[in-house]
């Protein structure tokens, strides 16, 4: 199976792209809920919960696991890409979505202007500046994190008038920081779902630009330039779901990211 890792719901959005452009694979979700967010912890402590959620999915038989987490990508991947894979699962990959993103996110942007919402984790982390830079270093990359946005979200208050409140004054924030910002990068798995009340603070003509479409392709793009990792791949059409917090937790949760009568299974990291 593909396992898919994010510290909590928001790789669901990930998965649910995944699942539409390779319908024949089997996945499996991993959501590391009983510590989430990710967002505002250290490097040290990202890169070690994230670590046992590898683990977790390699003991099920994951030879490939994606990082649906921009905080887990921009702050552990490369540690266990560099120092634990080669050691220790030297058959097994581990690939994440900033780098994917960076490598796309310049045809967004018709006047070289580009924002990047994302939590204070993946912002101060500075991975997005880095990965942009190695690709498009003609780019004006603005970041601007979003700390009250992941709540809103996990605790069903789309559409809401404090949720309007609060995505108005970080997107505007944004903006002032570079009014000739033309293109929006969503750097957190959960802001797509917030959807309509960026696009109602955004100016008409700045585009907004959603990660799942991009590691999606990517993800068919990296099966086909490794035809040995495919081949181990099994292709039932099956996918489960696994928690750090009780199974009822996450059946509840996974409802508010449009997915429904699922069965998880609650798992000790």
């Amino acid at each position: 199976m593909i396992g898919v890792f994010d510290s909590g719901f928001g790789g669901l959005s990930i998965l649910k792209d995944l699942r539409r452009v390779l319908p024949e694979y089997d996945f499996v979700y991993l959501g590391d809920n009983a510590r989430a967010p990710y967002g505002s912890r250290t490097f040290e402590t990202i890169f070690r919960y994230t670590l046992q959620a590898v683990r977790e999915l390699f003991s099920r038989g994951c030879p490939l696991v994606i990082l649906a987490c921009n905080t887990a990508s921009a702050k552990a991947l490369r540690s266990i890409q560099q120092d634990i894979l080669p050691y220790e699962f030297p058959d097994r990959r581990v690939l994440g979505i900033v780098r994917p993103t960076a490598e796309e996110i310049g045809k967004f942007s018709r006047g070289g202007h580009i924002g990047v919402l994302g939590t204070a984790g993946t912002v101060s982390s500075g991975s997005y500046l880095i990965e942009i830079g190695h690709f498009f270093p003609e780019l004006k990359v603005t970041q601007h994190a979003c700390p009250m946005w992941v709540p809103i979200v996990e605790n069903g208050e789309r559409g809401t008038e404090g949720a309007r409140f609060f995505v108005k004054k970080d997107v505007d924030a944004l903006m002032a920081s570079d009014p000739q910002i033309d293109a929006v990068l969503l750097a957190c798995t959960h802001y797509p779902l917030l959807e309509s009340e960026i696009r109602a603070a955004l100016p008409p003509q700045v585009r907004l630009v959603f990660q799942g479409d991009i590691v999606a392709a990517k993800t068919i793009d990296y099966l086909k330039r490794h035809p040995e990792m495919d081949a181990r791949l099994s292709k039932g059409g099956k996918t489960a779901y696994l928690t750090s917090d009780t199974a009822e937790f996450f059946e509840k949760g996974a409802f508010l990211f449009g997915i429904e009568g699922i069965s998880a299974e609650s798992v000790a990291l």
